[in-house]
């Protein structure tokens, strides 16, 4: 059973970064994606970054490319998410996932294990 915790969120002033990370306790390479999705109440989770397990491919939503990085470490098992020049709308719940099948890979519906959340507050 695939076990995701995320940690790294936090509170940060408009222009500042955070890096959330996500320990995972499966090998990673049974997951074909690993991503990160966002969500505040009331609204749709959506999809912010993802990456494929076993190689090098990263899909970003299109508004965050510019600022934020996913990336994997392999060894360690950790997913990670650099955040730059955050936002005030950047504000939200952070959640980290992996799928066990291929699909689209910025929709929650290809993802089957779950993290917690990390709240990221930014303020402006």
């Amino acid at each position: 059973q695939e076990q995701l915790t995320e940690s790294g969120g936090g509170s940060v002033q408009a222009g500042g970064s955070l890096k959330l990370s996500c320990a995972h306790t499966e090998y990673h390479y049974r997951n074909n994606y690993m991503a990160w999705f966002r969500q505040s109440p009331g609204k749709e989770r959506e999809g912010v970054a993802a990456i494929y397990a076993i190689g090098v491919s990263r899909w970003y939503k299109e508004s965050l490319k510019d600022r934020f990085t996913i990336s994997l470490d392999k060894a360690k098992n950790i997913l990670y998410l650099q955040m730059d020049n955050l936002k005030p709308e950047d504000t939200d719940m952070y959640y980290c996932a992996a799928s066990v099948a291929f699909g689209a890979p910025l929709e929650s519906a290809t993802y089957y294990y779950w993290g917690q959340g990390t709240q990221v507050t930014v303020s402006s």
